[in-house]
């Protein structure tokens, strides 16, 4: 009579080397600190600061071509002008606004 002890699979499971290495792998995926889930989570933030990078760059480069265009001082008065609204003597600003160009204010 054959007995269960004498089937291929009872053999593979069995054997002592098969469930260290179930174990094993079991850890290194789940419980480990470098698991392979954590991995994953790193690998998101990794990318993410790879993009800030790239657009923190940007910025920089568009900085230093505005400082550039400042050492002329008709650059100068041109940027004073638009961004805060200096003027010369004798001299009169409109500011033109347009309906949709300004938030709505709150009764």
């Amino acid at each position: 009579m054959n007995s269960y002890k004498d089937k291929p699979w009872f053999k593979f499971l069995s054997n002592k080397y098969i469930w260290v290495l179930l174990f094993f792998s079991a850890w290194m995926v789940f419980l480990d600190n470098y698991s392979y889930f954590d991995h994953r989570i790193l690998d998101k933030q990794i990318q993410e600061l790879e993009d800030n990078k790239t657009y923190y760059q940007e910025e920089i480069n568009k900085d230093k071509e505005n400082i550039k265009l400042l050492e002329d001082p008709n650059h100068i008065e041109k940027y004073a002008r638009e961004k805060y609204y200096m003027k010369k003597e004798n001299e009169d600003i409109y500011l033109i606004e347009f309906e949709g160009d300004t938030l709505k204010k709150n009764n």
